[in-house]
């Protein structure tokens, strides 16, 4: 059993590495600035957590101490400051730690960058750090990766959001350069297995999938899995990096601090120039994951109408290229909600039994106009209407249709999921649930939509102003149907009891 230090772990990779490296069998500790961030991670109970900042000498070499490989994943984003010497201080930090209590080998993984002309600060800074680990007494493996390719990759999302907003897309003469992009299990593949690699290697390697492709080609392969029509890209020789950054924080929601260095790092051609790690790590026995099928990985989930698992709500991953709690919120598909939650007098059975029943001959509560006009919208574009009714008036199943939705799910007394079949651009559910509270129950429906393309974040937007209505309305009206009902039965029982 090899003993393992990760930092990072609150990070893309870091928090994608450590379950993979317990699951091969190692002594995983992490070291990381905030320990608190690792309250959701599934992984958390069977790992030792060092708290400090690997600018700390001290702390870092507590956290080094009995450890065997010592993984190095953290990055500056920062395009402020000097922070390239920020970056190469707290790697010499780290590097010298690791050479005062005996580590036997650091793990480093950089960009892929070309060897002439001039790299951005980001790219540069990442070599930078490389060059120190390679330089100090501690055998180290760096491995030089382009683009990864997997939700959560701040470069995997900037793919995202931009196909998915804009039809046309002005952009610097960079989207015609040339990039190698990995996937992300391909990535900690690599990761994994330098733990076990038997040589005292220093050197550094590059690593890249099987694809070279224009920036173009990814962000319309991308296009291609996402179901949408193919970009217009036009190369703009005027807009600079900067620029573009600017317009990418415009349009996604990808923070500017962080698009401004993966924007000026595309510069550069960004592709493998040796193999040599084949020599050491063998690649995976399935073969290195093509770029389209990467994304179709990380869109995986979504395809498959997983809602829980979707947004950031997500706990427990089931692969690497899925959601994470820890990844920041503009991290994965975009996802529009409208959630209302309430109080009521009504006990959680007398709330169900109106949940479930709604629809068919009873409505939704609210706006009765607004569904009937929407039903014949739906009718008219070749949808299903809302004709089709329910086949109970007052039980349902799963897979058992209402009006315009289909029961995706039920737990019987306690939350109904109800999967939109209408014609609209994206995909959307009607969530209703109630659980026991105080002196009565709590109410809770949360509509949940996933747009598709620049038509659908304008669909949901054109109906905001509505949904304060239908769905305030739906709740209020749910609950009072359960109150009164409640006070109905009760009436009747005290009748009944009193002849």
């Amino acid at each position: 059993m090899t003993r393992v230090l990760v930092t990072g772990a609150t990070g893309y990779i870091g928090g994608r590495l450590v379950p993979q490296l317990l699951d091969a069998g190692h002594e995983v500790s992490v070291y990381v600035r905030s320990a608190w961030k690792l309250r959701d991670v599934p992984w958390r109970s069977r790992v030792k957590v060092f708290s400090g900042d690997l600018s700390d000498p001290v702390a870092t070499r507590r956290a080094m101490n009995g450890v065997d490989t010592a993984f190095y994943l953290v990055h500056s984003m920062s395009a402020g400051g000097d922070f390239r010497t920020a970056e190469a201080a707290t790697a010499e930090t780290f590097a010298a730690a690791a050479t005062a209590t005996g580590v036997r080998r650091i793990v480093y993984l950089g960009g892929l960058h070309p060897d002439t002309g001039n790299l951005s600060e980001h790219l540069a800074s990442r070599a930078a750090v490389g060059q120190v680990f390679l330089d100090c007494p501690v055998p180290s493996i760096v491995f030089q990766a382009g683009i990864v390719i997997g939700s959560g990759s701040a470069s995997f999302e900037m793919i995202r959001h931009l196909t998915e907003v804009l039809p046309y897309m002005p952009a610097p003469r960079w989207v015609r350069n040339h990039v190698q992009p990995i996937a992300v299990r391909d990535v900690l593949h690599y990761l994994v297995t330098s733990v076990d690699v038997e040589e005292d290697l220093n050197r550094a390697f590059d690593i890249g999938g099987p694809d070279v492709l224009r920036y173009g080609q990814m962000m319309n392969g991308y296009a291609v899995e996402a179901g949408l029509p193919q970009r217009r890209i036009a190369a703009l020789p005027v807009l600079t990096p900067w620029l573009a950054s600017q317009w990418v924080s415009l349009v996604s929601p990808i923070p500017r601090q962080i698009a401004v260095p993966i924007i000026a790092s595309l510069q550069n051609d960004c592709v493998v120039r040796e193999s040599d790690i084949d020599r050491y790590i063998p690649a995976p026995a399935e073969g290195l994951v093509p770029y389209r099928t990467a994304v179709r990985l990380a869109l995986r989930r979504e395809a498959d109408g997983e809602v829980e698992t979707s947004w950031q709500s997500a706990t427990v991953p089931g692969a690497p290229s899925d959601p994470l709690p820890s990844d920041p919120e503009w991290a994965g598909h975009t996802v529009f909600t409208d959630v209302r939650e309430r109080r009521s007098t009504a006990s959680p059975r007398s709330v169900w039994e109106v949940i479930e029943a709604i629809g068919g001959e009873k409505g939704w509560h609210s706006f009765p106009l607004a569904w009937a006009a929407r039903g014949w919208i739906d009718r008219l574009v070749g949808g299903v209407g809302m004709r089709r009714g329910r086949r109970h008036p007052s039980r349902v199943n799963s897979g058992d249709v209402i009006d315009v939705w289909r029961v995706e799910s039920i737990d019987r007394g306690r939350m109904l999921r109800l999967r939109a079949e209408m014609r609209m651009p994206g995909r959307g559910w009607l969530e209703l649930g109630v659980e026991p509270a105080d002196d009565g129950s709590r109410y809770r429906q949360r509509a949940v939509y996933f747009p598709k393309g620049l038509s659908g974040r304008m669909y949901w937007l054109v109906l905001l102003p509505f949904h304060g209505i239908i769905f305030n309305g739906m709740a209020a009206s749910i609950l009072r149907e359960a109150e009164q009902n409640e006070r109905g039965a009760n009436h009747s029982e005290k009748e009944e009891r009193s002849r």
